[in-house]
């Protein structure tokens, strides 16, 4: 991934945040982004479906990844008081289901955007 495709994203992130500000549903902050991101004319998709397999066996449920953009960064949207292990570990499990290096979660419920945005990687 390099590093201008990441700085886009959180680019857009911190627009979105300067714009409507904490406090709001999931929805609302994938909703804009989204949006802003299309702006940039940026490849994505939301609500992106990730088919799971058990032990080879395609099973009927799928996660769903809040954005995939440019099919290199998958984007984990939040809007919690805190970030926890469960959410990194909800996104470290979408890459390796992906078999995606790399990932950002950002959590719009902070004052300022910088400290809701957390860089992952799957080695």
């Amino acid at each position: 991934m390099s590093n201008e495709l990441t700085r886009e994203i959180i680019g857009a992130a911190i627009e979105v945040h300067r714009h409507i500000g904490p406090g709001l549903l999931e929805a609302i902050y994938e909703e804009c982004l989204v949006s802003e991101l299309q702006r940039k004319g940026l490849k994505l998709s939301n609500q992106h479906s990730l088919p799971l397999t058990y032990k080879g066996k395609q099973l009927n449920s799928v996660y769903r990844l809040d954005l995939l953009v440019e099919n290199q960064v998958i984007v984990e949207l939040k809007s919690v008081d805190n970030l926890s292990g469960l959410h990194k570990a909800q996104l470290l499990t979408y890459l390796k289901l992906a078999r995606l290096r790399y990932g950002l979660l950002l959590n719009f419920n902070v004052p300022v955007m910088r400290k809701g945005i957390v860089r992952m990687l799957n080695d």
